[in-house]
């Protein structure tokens, strides 16, 4: 099956994208580009991504000494995706970019992400040089943000380290104020940092000429001592290599070092790394530690860093969606071609009727319409999140501010909901393949082994539910979730006629949410409070889905094509089999149920 059809209905029939075009930064699109950006992207990925997406996981990265060695396929696929433009397709045309709506640069990259998720696209790259471009100098946009645009160079995020993990108030890396005379001082304040971090995804490779990254450390006080907490920790750019003012390599290697390199469950194909800076293997102008140059203001890195981290939630919610659609065309074109046991019923059990395939049992149908459900309920909301940038770019005051809170809110939702619940449309694709599933002769189990990481990285699943029970639904006196409940009730009116019952199920979920949130914390503390968000998350994030098809749905008035037919069954579907289990979820937020909470440690 192709996900184009899929997109184009999201796109056009659903969201209206086009309407875009009546914004002055869009002025110069029509369908026309949008859909010739969305062939080129569609073109690459089958050529350049999905035919390579076992190899990548086969013949993972390795390190010869000198570098990390990757694929030659990894190498094609970087290199026709910087040539498409796309790493800098939302940015102004004075730098290179197209100035596409970011709805559509969404669209455009769920092809990669559904090809090889493993082999990787631009992500990392954009969002730092997005960062930078908020964030940074003059210069430093120039140097860096406009090198990392143009596929020159390439970037990462380096958060976390060995003993802190997501603790970034534990983050022990030092930065101290660099005396040297060096001529791309104009390049920002410039500091030597020591220390360590993990989990670094393309940390180290050859792919481009240049690695950027953005590293969080802290600047010791005047004793020299580390300021604890995150109001200590600032954010550097430190180069792999050193570059001048002009953005050339100056032929000097900074002083960041590969220590190791991760052996992952799945996403084999992109390197993750733990990386040293400032040992001294690379010293540069004859000082240990590694070179970096100051982003905004001292201690203000985490803020700027979330703008990256944002994005990157998103991003990983749309990478988990993709791989459960992926699993879900899979498993849907197994079950189609897979005969296998007889009718039930009269007759069933007469050996010499010919089999039947397995699409045709009861339960094949209800595990299909599950994958279905989540992955295209996921990208749905995916979308309508992407839509949501573009108004808070280029709408009014008024709608800007709107869509700034609401993102707040879904954000939380958009990374974690798909990196569940599509997760577990991957293991469905699996029960589909049968014994088949489990081998590696069948795609469905690396698309498992690649989405279990979707849980864990950019915030945990617990973070994502802290950061939703703990701070969005209550940000601003509760104006997130109050524009989000009014948007939950238009959508239920509107779809009153044709879908009285599920509008009527929407209000009462929404209803039974808003009375959780309100009971989690009435009179409570923190740690009582939280600590049940994660059935919170999980039931906030069925609500809000069920929302995304409610108003799908209701889209769909007079279609009646097999398309229309198949959503209209997976809005039924996610209300009947879906929506009904947010009771149990929220029975323990209600009552702050302390059994998880309480339990010492000697008992298990």
């Amino acid at each position: 099956m192709s996900l184009r059809p899929t997109v184009d209905f999201l796109l056009h029939d659903w969201l209206k994208v086009e309407s875009l075009q009546s914004r002055e930064r869009f002025a110069d699109h029509s369908r026309e580009t949008f859909d010739a950006v969305l062939d080129t992207c569609e073109r690459i990925a089958r050529e350049k991504y999905a035919p390579f997406n076992r190899l990548v996981d086969t013949q993972e990265p390795h390190f010869d000494g000198e570098k990390v060695i990757l694929p030659q396929a990894t190498h094609d696929a970087y290199k026709a995706y910087a040539e498409s433009g796309m790493l800098s397709a939302a940015q102004d045309y004075e730098i290179g970019g197209m100035q596409l709506p970011y709805t559509v640069e969404a669209a455009a990259n769920a092809f990669f992400a559904m090809a090889s998720v493993s082999i990787g696209s631009g992500m990392l790259t954009s969002g730092n040089a997005n960062l930078l471009m908020v964030h940074g100098t003059d210069l430093q946009k120039q140097v860096f943000a406009a090198n990392e645009f143009n596929g020159r160079f390439s970037g990462t995020m380096c958060l976390s380290e060995p003993q802190a993990g997501s603790s970034l108030s534990d983050v022990t890396t030092r930065a101290t104020p660099d005396g040297a005379d060096f001529e791309s001082d104009a390049l920002g304040a410039r500091y030597r940092l020591k220390g360590h971090k993990m989990w670094i995804s393309s940390g180290e490779h050859e792919l481009s000429e240049n690695i950027i990254h953005l590293v969080l450390a802290k600047i010791p006080d005047a004793s020299g001592q580390l300021v604890p907490g995150v109001k200590g920790i600032s954010l550097f750019i430190v180069p792999k290599k050193m570059v001048d003012t002009h953005g050339q390599l100056t032929g000097e290697r900074n002083d960041v070092a590969l220590a190791g390199l991760n052996h992952k469950c799945g996403w084999r194909g992109t390197t993750n790394t733990l990386l040293n800076f400032g040992e001294g293997k690379y010293p540069v102008r004859g000082d240990s530690g590694a070179v970096g140059y100051l982003v905004g203001k001292p201690g203000e890195g985490l803020r700027c860093m979330f703008h990256m981290m944002n994005e990157a939630r998103i991003g990983v919610g749309m990478a988990a969606t993709m791989l459960g659609m992926a699993g879900y065309y899979a498993s849907l074109d197994y079950a189609k071609n897979r005969p296998q046991g007889r009718p039930t019923g009269a007759g069933g059990k007469d050996a010499s009727r010919p089999q039947v395939r397995i699409i045709e049992h009861g339960d094949i149908k209800r595990m299909l319409l599950a994958q279905k459900s989540y992955s295209e309920g996921a990208l749905a909301l995916a979308l309508y999140c992407a839509r949501l940038v573009d108004e808070q770019h280029t709408g009014t005051a008024d709608d800007a501010d709107v869509s700034r809170l609401l993102l707040e809110v879904l954000t939380p939702i958009a990374k974690s909901f798909p990196s569940e619940w599509c997760l577990e449309a991957n293991s469905l694709a699996i029960q589909i393949h049968g014994g088949y599933g489990y081998t590696r002769d069948f795609p469905v189990e690396q698309y498992w082994r690649d989405n279990r990481l979707n849980m864990i990285h950019e915030g945990t699943h617990g973070i994502q539910a802290m950061d939703l029970l703990g701070r969005k639904v209550l940000m601003e006196n509760g104006r997130g979730l109050q524009l989000l409940a009014e948007r939950m009730l238009a959508t239920a009116a509107k779809a009153e006629g044709s879908w009285g019952p599920e509008a009527a199920a929407l209000r009462d979920a929404l209803q039974q949410v808003g009375q959780a949130t309100q009971q989690a914390w009435g009179g409570a503390q923190p740690a009582q409070a939280l600590a049940n968000a994660v059935p919170y998350l999980q039931a906030f994030g069925h609500t809000v889905i069920a929302w995304i098809w409610l108003d799908v749905a209701a889209s769909l008035e007079g279609n009646d094509s097999p398309a229309a037919q198949g959503r209209r069954a997976a809005c039924r579907y996610f209300f009947r089999y879906e929506l009904p289990k947010i009771g149990a979820w929220l029975n323990v937020v209600k009552s702050r149920d302390p059994t998880c909470a309480d339990l010492p440690e000697e008992a298990f």
